[in-house]
């Protein structure tokens, strides 16, 4: 579904939808800048190229890369040196939206959630009771 809202870049009022998030004038020029990156990695030389040597070279924003990455235009398989940070703590990935590292801390914390929820329950179910007897 569509909606109008200003592009984040030019300040443009257009229509954004799930393919586009900036206006036809940006997104022009991104495509540009697209194809000057994609010759540039074309290149047999440039293929193992790092994301700061394809900036550089290109004057290509660092974001427009991450995003290229991020949904699939630029291929990792293809150009190992590029990526896209984790969501998490910003460390250079290929795939997903977390590195392994806070994957890793994330499943432990959920594990140590679980567990504390597993007690408690049993804790219920345990409780004793007492009663008074009149004497």
């Amino acid at each position: 579904m569509s909606e109008v809202m200003n592009c984040p870049r030019c300040n443009t009022l257009f229509m954004k939808n799930k393919f586009r998030d900036v206006c036809d004038k940006c997104f022009k020029e991104d495509e540009k800048m697209y194809e000057t990156v994609y010759q540039f990695l074309k290149k047999r030389d440039n293929r193992a190229a790092t994301m700061e040597t394809v900036i550089n070279q290109t004057g290509v924003e660092e974001e427009l890369l991450y995003k290229w990455v991020k949904k699939g235009r630029i291929q990792t398989k293809l150009f190992p040196n590029l990526g896209y940070p984790c969501d998490k703590c910003g460390k250079i990935i290929t795939a997903g939206k977390l590195c392994q590292g806070c994957s890793d801390e994330l499943k432990k914390d959920l594990q140590h959630y679980e567990a504390n929820n597993e007690w408690k329950e049993k804790m219920k179910e345990q409780r004793t009771y007492y009663t008074m007897r009149d004497k």
